[in-house]
């Protein structure tokens, strides 16, 4: 089976000692390429230049995440002008709110969930964003700048079936990570990922993050990577009753559709 996980942090600080090892690991279970999340002006770049060296494999995003908002400057939208115009730049992102966390007040996230909206019609790219306990107002952003936006996925779905409606509402892809595999947290996904239409799935691990707690055996160390991918997309399978194999190919299609336009 060939797979895409198109949400992998790897320029995180915990892949820095083997992070070749890391991505042959990801080849070796079938993952057939992955997009790298940029999060910060500081990581943007690194996550740009690693994408550059692997163009044939890897796509980019670069972006402010919320937690990262209140650092938000002139500075940053002309760096994000100019690392668009990258061969293997897919999307503008991780943009969006997060008032779970509330790292950055959430005036400021929506200043500059808006201004990379702004950007991303501007020069006519895909978003990619999040969202976390904060539905009404992102579903209120969303809906101002979607017909501007060629496309747009929100990634690492973990709302509600109301949430879920609406998204689609607003033709947004989805991305599902390890959070369906637990137990305790995403249980409701269950239910709520059949509903979502084959050519609007995507799958991700989210690496370093999210490791799925159905992996037998179970891993020594909490750190998640893309070789996991396998392990989400069994479970989301089981969850829309299809077989694996079915799902590894429509979710491939659907992302290289995505960030792999023409």
């Amino acid at each position: 089976m060939e797979l895409i996980d198109i949400g992998a942090n790897l320029t995180h600080n915990s892949f820095e000692s083997d992070r070749d090892a890391v991505i042959a690991r990801a080849i070796d279970a079938g993952v057939v390429g992955m997009v790298l999340t940029g999060t910060s002006g500081p990581d943007n770049p690194r996550v740009a230049a690693l994408a550059e060296s692997r163009p044939d494999y890897f796509r980019s995003t670069s972006g402010v995440h919320p937690h990262e908002a209140a650092s938000w400057s002139d500075e940053i939208e002309a760096s994000l002008r100019e690392l668009a115009k990258c061969a293997t730049h897919a999307a503008i992102g991780e943009c969006g709110l997060d008032y779970n966390r509330n790292y950055s007040p959430r005036d400021l996230q929506r200043e500059a969930f808006e201004a990379q909206l702004r950007i991303a019609a501007e020069l006519g790219k895909p978003v990619f964003m999040h969202e976390r306990d904060a539905h009404e107002d992102f579903a209120r952003i969303v809906e101002k700048w979607r017909a501007k936006l060629p496309a747009a996925v929100i990634h690492c779905f973990t709302g509600s079936d109301d949430a879920l409606k609406r998204y689609l509402e607003l033709d947004l892809h989805v991305g599902i990570t390890g959070w369906i595999c637990d137990e305790r947290r995403g249980a409701h996904l269950h239910e709520s990922v059949a509903k979502i239409p084959a050519d609007r799935l995507m799958i991700e691990t989210d690496a370093p993050y999210l490791l799925p707690r159905t992996i037998r055996p179970k891993p020594k160390g909490r750190r998640n990577e893309p070789m996991h991918l396998p392990w989400v997309l069994r479970t989301l399978a089981e969850a829309r009753g299809e077989t694996p194999e079915t799902l590894a190919h429509s979710t491939t299609a659907t992302a290289r559709a995505f960030f792999w336009p023409g």
